[in-house]
């Protein structure tokens, strides 16, 4: 499974899967995301596969809707980026923790250096 540009901890399928879900207003069935991925040569059993898949990671929530299931994103992109930095520096000692966000930060561009600093500027005031 591809692990490339998408979306943290997901296959190249999942995060296109899911970029759909992330775009929708409501829930879509499975007919509906098959529609969506336009450009991309799959079976609807495919993409009724990686749908139930990630229902059962926790990715998506599925509602019926009469014979069919409807689905929606349960986390945002941000959330579940959030959720696989903290599970992958949760493990870490705190100086690796330091370390390795220091290091992530060193190779990020000054837009995002930017946006970081807002985003601090804004928890501390909401500290105080």
């Amino acid at each position: 499974m591809s692990r490339g540009s998408g979306s943290p901890g997901l296959g190249d399928l999942e995060s296109a899967v899911m970029q759909v879900l992330w775009t929708s207003e409501s829930p879509l069935s499975v007919r509906e995301v098959h529609a969506a991925l336009t450009g991309r040569d799959l079976a609807y059993t495919t993409v009724m596969t990686v749908l139930d898949r990630l229902a059962k990671k926790g990715l998506a929530d599925r509602e019926r809707d009469g014979r069919a299931w409807r689905y929606t994103a349960r986390a945002s992109r941000e959330e579940l980026t959030a959720q696989v930095l903290r599970t992958t520096l949760g493990g870490l000692d705190p100086a690796d923790r330091t370390a390795a966000l220091l290091h992530f930060l060193g190779e990020s561009s000054s837009h995002e250096r930017d946006e970081l600093r807002e985003a601090l500027n804004k928890l501390e005031q909401q500290d105080r």
